[in-house]
């Protein structure tokens, strides 16, 4: 029978025309009683997924070659939408949906779009001809009611309407509540979306409600299935000699190592080791959890990891991909036991060069669990105590400090960007009421463990890239020429200036301006606005290098508890290592080509909720911090400044926006390319990196928003922002910056870019005593991991 990607292959041809369906069938020899059937079939599947599309004239073709785009839709409150194409279409760009070319479709359809045209400077605009899955089942939100109906506003402001709710519909909810909808009906033309409240989870006010509703509006499993749990209960918890004796895993429990996490972290998924070799090199060992020893190809563990994608780290719970049986028990590294890993052991040089590597399945047993408190207190404060509690492995701690700044001097030499933003902890108390934010530490221990993380990670990358086995990647492209042109222009606002042009800049060049910034007043809004011109980093089966590492091979090996394409990886090395460790058979390369593109597409989409959802809660726990400090005066820095205001940012990271309404002094005009604001009349101007002081006018809890004002001229402790003659107007860009994050005109702009992710570390466990609370809350940021 005639395989899909046969077809597709076809249709890529240069000399290919739409053909019928005849001709197909007669082109692949499936024009025969028996086989014309079966040849539709594989051929209708293909159109109902929108990867082939049947033209007027019933001809078949691909839809980049019909001038049409294949992608996931994202909204916009305003109601006009983008098309993010698939990894798979040749686009480089978002296609524009205007809100009366959306027909129907939502936010997270996937949908097929007609390209219409593209204005000289500015991004292609097309419609929607085609909705090929519906994005959402569900959708969380706040009920309103009346006599005969009620309707739902709902939480997520990418969806621009209201959920119509029959009044059989309503299901005892009362004005107020936070509900569940299952949408019966989609948006046709004038009419809204029809729905069924499924799921009441209280009242908007009640303690517990407000998490459980991003968890509902994010779609994001708690309780794992029967058969799940019947299969975690059925994993030995402890490891059977005959494995730890296998001809293919090596016995490494004599080996001095450790793991060195958080304090409250109970997957342990990493363990490093060093050794001073005799010919001056250090050997690196990194050990990582063994889990697809565990968790089979296929089983029902398998597929709900898959669908999971990774751990979702809230700010009071951790939704894990794994049941807690595997993720803190069997497949966590806890000390003084016997473990399953993958290692990866590096000779690494004086010059941070790997001259030599082995990768290999093995078998550890921890000598001690380490946090990055204990480590850093060790090596940089000298506490006796500690030091003579662990006085057996200090030597090795002192010779990881050493290896760790010798690797980054090395990243650093190629042109590494290093983003390093405060990042806050939210502390709640038993009810989930947040009592303090405070700023994480990012000590010589979290950076020690970056480091050894990353050399893992790309040795490994470049290992199985070199034996052209399909394989997963962690990519991060080239920045878009047009941020990037943008990003330049804004940064001779601070007198600095960047060598070379857009389209074809190296790493070096913007590492180089954040070395020359680094410590000055301007130093936070240029690494934000640099961070914002970037790309995100996804995952492919394609090698396409990481920008931000400046590295030429780059994946995610290290996290296979938290995350799927690690276990991803480290099933392909397990068969790799059973077939002589050299190649596979033709017949799994061919499927693995097939399947990872559309894995890292999923995955790259799971981790996306994960930010989003991860966001939420910090955003919700941040307004409600603020929320008895409504008048309250605070000295804060402008993050931002946009058409509409400026928001800024506290010590303790909360971001409020100051509305250029209530900046009555004078009549505020906002320069889109230097992106500042200009009084008119007193010239005052005000940039993004100015200190303000800000009064607290309100908290809207069901936006997470929190609204400052300055503090007027009048008050004690005013600061006056400074005065700056206008400058003159750079060249306007080539083209409108991208924003499709979903906000509308009174949000802040988005985070479009980055050049990694933060690698964060938790574990389930008890987590206080409010409503509405899940499993899992014990957890631990892990250095982020690109």
């Amino acid at each position: 029978m005639v395989e899909e990607q046969e077809i597709i292959q076809l249709m890529l041809q240069e000399t290919y025309r739409p053909m019928t369906l005849k001709e197909l069938q007669t082109a692949f020899g499936a024009d025969i009683p028996g086989e014309q059937e079966a040849f539709e079939r594989v051929l209708t599947a293909l159109e109902e997924e929108g990867r082939v599309v049947r033209t007027r004239a019933e001809r078949f073709g691909l839809p980049e070659r019909l001038n049409m785009v294949r992608g996931r839709l994202q909204g916009n409150a305003k109601g006009f939408g983008f098309v993010i194409p698939d990894a798979q279409m040749p686009f480089e760009t978002d296609l524009f949906i205007h809100g009366n070319e959306m027909n129907g479709a939502m936010d997270g359809d996937i949908v097929l779009a007609r390209i219409q045209g593209q204005e000289e400077g500015r991004r292609p605009e097309g419609e929607i001809v085609r909705i090929l899955k519906r994005g959402r089942i569900q959708v969380v939100g706040t009920y309103t009611d009346s006599k005969h109906f009620g309707f739902v506003v709902p939480d997520d402001k990418r969806l621009s309407s209201d959920i119509f709710i029959p009044k059989s519909g309503r299901n005892d909810a009362s004005h107020g509540d936070k509900v569940v909808v299952k949408l019966m009906a989609y948006p046709e033309g004038s009419k809204s979306a029809v729905g069924d409240i499924v799921e009441v989870l209280g009242h908007r006010d009640d303690p517990g409600v407000d998490i459980l509703a991003i968890i509902r509006k994010h779609q994001l499993p708690e309780a794992f299935p029967a058969d799940v749990i019947v299969e975690a209960e059925s994993v030995p918890e402890t490891i059977s000699e005959e494995e730890i004796h296998s001809q293919n895993r090596r016995d490494l429990r004599d080996r001095v190592m450790v793991t060195i996490d958080g304090a409250d972290a109970k997957d342990l998924d990493d363990a490093v080791s060093v050794e001073q070799l005799d010919n001056g090199h250090i050997l690196l060992g990194v050990h990582i959890a063994d889990v697809s020893y565990y968790v089979k190809e296929g089983s029902a563990l398998d597929q709900e990891a898959y669908a999971r994608g990774n751990s979702v780290y809230l700010v009071d719970r951790v939704i894990p991909m794994l049941p807690q049986r595997l993720s803190n028990g069997i497949c966590s590294l806890n000390p003084q036991v016997d473990r399953l890993t993958m290692t990866c052991d590096m000779e690494i040089d004086g010059e941070g060069m790997v001259v030599q590597h082995d990768i290999y399945p093995s078998v550890i047993r921890t000598n001690e669990r380490m946090t990055y408190d204990a480590v850093k207190r060790i090596l940089v404060d000298k506490d006796e105590e500690l030091i003579e509690r662990y006085k057996p492995l200090v030597s090795h701690f002192e010779k990881m400090a050493e290896l760790a700044e010798i690797l980054r001097k090395k990243r650093f030499n190629r042109g590494a960007i290093d983003f390093d933003f405060p990042e806050a902890k939210i502390k709640l108390d038993e009810e989930g009421k947040p009592v303090a934010i405070v700023q994480r530490p990012r000590t010589v221990s979290e950076m020690l463990i970056e480091e050894f993380m990353l050399a893992a990670n790309e040795t490994v990358a470049e290992h199985f890239n070199k034996l052209k086995i399909p394989f997963m990647y962690r990519i991060h492209e080239h920045p878009d020429p047009e941020k990037l042109q943008a990003f330049f222009e804004f940064i001779t606002i601070f007198g600095h200036t960047a060598k070379g042009s857009a389209q074809k800049v190296k790493p070096q060049v913007l590492q180089k301006i954040l070395k020359r910034v680094e410590g000055k007043p301007e130093e936070k809004v240029i690494s934000k606005v640099m961070l914002r011109s970037m790309q995100q980093a996804k995952y492919s089966a394609e090698c396409l290098g990481h920008f931000g590492l400046a590295a030429t091979y780059y994946s995610h090996f290290t996290s296979p508890i938290r995350r799927y394409p690690d276990l991803i990886i480290h099933r392909i090395m397990r068969e790799v290592f059973e077939y002589n460790g050299k190649n596979l058979p033709d017949k799994r390369k061919a499927k693995l080509t097939t399947w990872l593109p559309e894995a890292g597409q999923h995955t790259s989409d799971r981790e996306r909720v994960a930010v989003d959802a991860e966001r939420d809660t910090d955003d919700l726990k941040k307004a409600e911090f603020m929320a008895d400090k409504v008048g309250d005066v605070f000295e804060g820095t402008i993050s931002s400044v946009t058409s509409f205001g400026m928001f800024v940012e506290l010590e303790n990271t909360v971001e409020g926006l100051i509305h250029v309404s209530t900046m009555n002094d004078d009549y505020y005009n906002y320069d889109d390319v230097t992106l500042r604001m200009t009084g008119e009349r007193t010239g005052k101007v005000y940039n993004i990196g100015d200190k303000a002081m800000i009064r607290v006018t309100g908290v809207n809890m069901e936006e997470h928003k929190v609204d400052f004002e300055l503090v007027s001229e009048d008050d004690d402790g005013f600061v006056k922002p400074p005065f700056r003659p206008r400058p003159p107007r750079p060249a306007r860009p080539t083209g409108p910056s991208r924003r499709h994050d979903g906000n509308s005109s009174g949000s802040r702009p988005g985070n479009s870019g980055g050049n990694g992710d933060r690698n964060r570390k938790g574990s389930s466990g008890s987590r206080g005593k409010g409503k509405g609370k899940s499993g899992g809350g014990n957890k631990s940021r892990r250095p982020r991991n690109k």
